[in-house]
């Protein structure tokens, strides 16, 4: 194999070079990655919890998540009530509209709002939060003061992150419910008493269950890869925009990758019970 390298252009073997130290940047990072959550999950039953700094990014993740929240459920709302609406008016089975609005608000609206405002929102600001704190040098002073920033700075915020992505949820689902009321039986005449009684007919408490569990894991991960991205920054704050516009793709991919796994493991336990 060594042979055959040597006797390639130097260009080529310049771009198998590049090539390889990408291969092994990525692994590395990946590895990086890995660890820190490993020390997120030891760090969360060692020493003292720091709950002012868990309710301080609450508040803050939730302050910069809700009105995206509202603004994306809205559309998403009216895009799938409409469509499963007049697919049951084809078939006249428009009393059935309240059976698609819940299957669609807690299956499929709920999360995929709940996963794109988590990576666009709520992880962006942490990784901005994160990364300006490492180019203050705030993060080496505190490991100078013995402080460990995995239990100080990240442990809270990926809960943090866990806690108001569930509640995103709820919202989403909520919203999702509400607004499917007010556009069949306004806006498509369908009667609120068939609405209402067919809304649990296809979902149930362990759909809602599963949702809500799928919207934990996407804040966690979100949360873990906005800290890894903020303190991974290095150099002045260029740095910092780079790693935000970064925790948005790779939050994004990983948060899809999850949601569809734990979709296909619902589905097939479902099934199962069936």
């Amino acid at each position: 194999m060594t042979k055959r390298l040597r006797q390639l252009p130097i260009r080529a073997q310049a771009g198998v070079g590049k090539a390889a130290s990408g291969v092994r940047g990525a692994v590395s990072a990946l590895g990086e990655f890995y660890l820190l959550a490993l020390d997120t999950a030891r760090a969360l039953g060692r020493g003292r919890f720091p709950w002012g700094e868990f309710v301080e990014q609450c508040w803050f993740l939730a302050r910069v998540s809700l009105l995206p929240t509202v603004m994306m459920s809205i559309p998403f709302t009216v895009l799938v009530v409409f469509t499963l609406n007049s697919l049951l008016g084809e078939i006249g089975a428009s009393d059935l509209s309240g059976a698609g609005a819940g299957l669609g608000a807690v299956t499929q609206i709920g999360p995929l709002v709940t996963v794109l405002v988590v990576a666009g929102a709520g992880a962006t600001a942490m990784a901005s939060d994160i990364g300006s704190r490492v180019i203050r040098e705030e993060i080496s002073a505190i490991e100078v003061l013995g402080i460990d920033p995995v239990q100080r700075l990240v442990l809270p915020r990926v809960l943090a992150s866990t806690v108001v992505a569930v509640l995103l949820n709820g919202a989403v689902c909520a919203i999702g419910l509400i607004g499917g009321f007010f556009f069949s039986v306004y806006l498509q005449n369908v009667s609120p008493g068939a609405y209402a009684s067919s809304v649990t007919l296809l979902v149930g408490s362990g759909d809602l269950a599963l949702s809500e569990f799928k919207a934990a894991v996407s804040g966690g991960i979100a949360g873990l890869v906005a800290c890894y991205r903020g303190l991974s920054v290095t150099g002045g704050p260029k740095s910092v925009g780079n790693a935000v516009n970064e925790t948005v793709v790779f939050a994004a991919i990983a948060l899809f990758v999850a949601n569809l796994v734990l979709t296909s493991v619902g589905l097939a336990l479902g099934s199962g019970r069936r």
